[in-house]
């Protein structure tokens, strides 16, 4: 029997999910992980399940926990690892997490993440693409700062920083905006990561009744 549930979205779409996903994936928590599939308008089921009527949602050995950095936290006292050693950079890995939660709203509605999807170009405005250089800038920063040698933002470890903009990195797959070389090659690195394509094969084989209009129509 598991420790709890993870509740989630369609793993194509949900971008929270994804986060919370990754967390819980990186921590090697053993939960049960239910997909409840978004409506065209709303999900009554998500609501009725999380406190907060969102995903993701962990209940884990009798605790309750939602919003993604709430899960980072929760996720990292099991495994420590999920933001880095040094005290500086997990100061930066919690900013620059933090941003990624609260900011980029007009890249989110330019750019809606749905995996498997190639719309190149779309989405292309002049808000979207200032959120796109603000994370140029933070991933270029925080590389040139802590992360020397090795491919993700800290170096060799995934860590929740990583998994925050996990979801930014699919949506530049699909899009394609323009990129620096070194934020393609972090592009890179993270999709080859195994958890993300872990995610991206059981998104793939979602059934095709989960789909949803306003999204697929998108060209």
């Amino acid at each position: 029997m598991s420790d709890g549930t993870l509740y989630i979205g369609n793993r194509r779409y949900s971008s929270w999910s994804l986060r919370g996903w990754l967390m819980v994936e990186r921590a090697g928590l053993d939960v049960e992980t239910i997909v409840i599939p978004m409506g065209p308008s709303g999900t009554p089921a998500i609501k009725s399940t999380s406190p907060n009527g969102l995903v993701p949602y962990l209940e884990h050995r009798g605790a309750k926990i939602w919003e993604s950095l709430a899960i980072a936290e929760y996720c990292a006292e099991f495994c420590p690892a999920l933001w880095p050693a040094d005290q500086a950079a997990r100061a930066n890995a919690r900013s620059i997490a933090a941003e990624m939660h609260a900011g980029f709203r007009a890249l989110r509605q330019a750019m809606p993440m749905i995996i498997g999807r190639n719309i190149p170009g779309h989405g292309q405005n002049p808000e979207s693409l200032a959120d796109i250089a603000r994370i140029e800038t933070i991933w270029a920063d925080t590389k040139t700062q802590f992360g020397a040698g090795g491919p993700f933002l800290f170096g060799d470890s995934f860590t929740a920083a990583d998994a925050m903009f996990a979801p930014v990195v699919f949506r530049f797959v699909s899009y394609t905006p323009p990129l620096s070389a070194a934020s393609l090659a972090y592009c890179q690195a993270v999709m080859t990561h195994p958890a993300i394509a872990k995610w991206a094969d059981l998104a793939a084989k979602e059934p095709a009744s989960w789909l949803l209009d306003k999204y697929e129509g998108i060209a």
